[in-house]
């Protein structure tokens, strides 16, 4: 008698693949700017001493310590939202979204006031990529929250995914720019600013490239597509 075997359902394959990878990736990825804003809020809560680099912070502490508070949450939380069994239960994925979105807008808006009036020590020559990017990280939000006012869950799903991927910008920069200085050396004003734009570019592409994923094995019909960031 000669016995036949079969491979599993492809969904059931599916449901044990691993779920972490990429949101342990995303939270190493944002560990990162969390360190720095640590320290940034140790410096001024201990009265650190005053310098040409920190002077800004000092003079108007308000704006830097929402964008801090504010990324930490969005990029830490919003990690969290690319794990297959959270961001399936309904309750998880309207809690977090309930905190994502306000922490999302403070970040933006706190990122794009601190471009326009904070004095910069290395001049303003990239503060046309931070309104650029600052401002697309909030359009998509806005755009995110009417989608899903709409019950479009897909493009809800794409334009969080844009969000949340400019918001962690810049964990990519520092891998940028380490290499750069292991390899090359110190950095000079118009390099720093090809390498800040360069993490924010990867990140963009990288969102891209997985939205377009998502979008070629959705069944054709409408479906809900969780996303990092709002509540349903």
């Amino acid at each position: 008698m000669r016995t036949e075997t079969t491979s599993p359902p492809a969904a059931s394959v599916r449901r044990h693949r691993p779920q972490w990878p990429v949101p342990a990736g995303l939270l190493l990825l944002s560990l990162i700017p969390v360190i720095f804003g640590a320290l940034r809020l140790t410096e001024l809560a201990s009265g650190a001493a005053v310098t040409p680099q920190n002077a800004r912070f000092f003079a108007s502490p308000v704006p830097v310590v929402t964008h801090i508070v504010g990324v930490t949450v969005y990029s830490v939380l919003g990690a969290f939202q690319f794990v297959p069994s959270l961001r399936g239960r309904r309750g998880w994925h309207r809690i977090a979204g309930r905190i994502l979105i306000p922490a999302g807008l403070l970040t933006a808006l706190s990122g794009l006031w601190m471009s326009v009036f904070y004095p910069l020590p290395d001049g303003y020559i990239d503060v046309p990529l931070r309104l650029f990017f600052g401002s697309a990280m909030l359009v998509s939000i806005i755009l995110g929250v009417d989608a899903i006012r709409r019950r479009d869950f897909v493009r809800h799903g794409a334009w969080m995914t844009r969000a949340y991927a400019i918001a962690v910008g810049a964990g990519t920069q520092a891998l940028v720019s380490i290499p750069w200085l292991l390899l090359i050396g110190p950095t000079d004003v118009p390099t720093r600013a090809v390498l800040l734009g360069a993490g924010w570019v990867i990140n963009v592409a990288v969102a891209e490239y997985v939205i377009r994923r998502r979008a070629g094995k959705a069944p054709h019909r409408p479906v809900s597509t969780p996303s990092p960031a709002v509540p349903r």
